[in-house]
């Protein structure tokens, strides 16, 4: 485990632990917690952009096309 100090906003930090408080949580939980979000988020963001970099433009569209045209014949009935 590492100790880290950051500094914060008076209000932000008030904030946050209130945040805390009203989950039941320590402001180290708290913390910990969002930051497990951000880099999930993050890997999630990463993961997508490396498929995207080598899928096929034009075989996408075409899905995209196709789930249109599915929509559509839905929604007339």
């Amino acid at each position: 485990m590492s100790t880290l100090t950051i500094r914060l906003p008076d209000d932000t930090a008030q904030r946050l632990k209130s945040l805390a408080q009203s989950r039941g949580l320590s402001m180290n939980k708290l913390v910990e917690q969002l930051s497990a979000h951000a880099l999930s988020a993050w890997d999630t963001e990463n993961h997508f952009r490396a498929v995207a970099a080598t899928g096929n433009v034009q075989q996408a569209l075409a899905v995209l096309d196709r789930l249109d045209a599915a929509d559509v014949g839905a929604a007339a009935k």
